[in-house]
């Protein structure tokens, strides 16, 4: 059976990326700049199925049910000329929690717990936020979703769930993945066991 393709899009940026602030679970809306860069991401994706000779209408879209996802898709959607609202949500593909910190800036998590935060910057992968989730745990999410999908699929999610998915299908070590910027406003195909991304 071949390998589904997934066109994966971050969410566009809230006041709390521009502020620097943890989001986490917490439902923040897109702000001006973050709609301005899911439209963008819906016209670079509209090139990208004119060049693999896809109908939009054809794919499966499903969002993390997190309201500055759900507003990315329907920007996204609405640039491809489709249904704003017609998508599927998966709870799997919500943000990493961040638990107690959430809100935060890392420098007032470091002042709020510098001991977990330590150990936190040495093992980024591994040790969770006080009540939040470690990457493990949302690579294994992850995986379970990505064993779900079955055909060619246009996904709106996060930075940390991409994270864990590179890890998940190997393009990423955890290492590698911990720090890495996944840029709001681009699409990152994983296709034919290769990770590019259109910006």
């Amino acid at each position: 059976m071949p390998v589904p393709t997934i066109y994966y899009i971050r969410h566009g940026e809230t006041s709390w990326n521009a502020e620097a602030r943890l989001q986490g679970v917490q439902d923040i809306a897109l702000n001006e700049r973050g709609r301005a860069q899911a439209a963008h991401a819906g016209r670079i994706l509209a090139g990208l199925l004119v060049r693999d000779g896809r109908e939009a209408a054809a794919l499966p879209f499903v969002a993390s049910p997190l309201t500055r996802a759900r507003a990315t898709m329907e920007l996204v959607r609405a640039e491809l000329g489709l249904a704003p609202g017609n998508y599927a949500r998966d709870d799997r593909l919500r943000e990493i929690g961040y638990g107690a910190w959430e809100g935060s800036t890392l420098d007032e998590a470091q002042a709020a717990d510098p001991t977990i935060y330590a150990r936190r910057q040495a093992e980024k992968w591994t040790v969770a936020a006080p009540g939040g989730e470690s990457y493990v745990d949302v690579q294994r999410r992850m995986t379970d979703w990505y064993r779900s999908v079955t055909s060619d699929t246009v996904v709106v999610a996060h930075g940390g769930t991409a994270r864990a998915l590179m890890v998940a299908l190997g393009f990423e070590t955890p290492a590698s993945a911990a720090d890495l910027y996944i840029e709001q406003g681009a699409v990152y195909v994983f296709r034919d066991g290769e990770l590019r991304k259109y910006s």
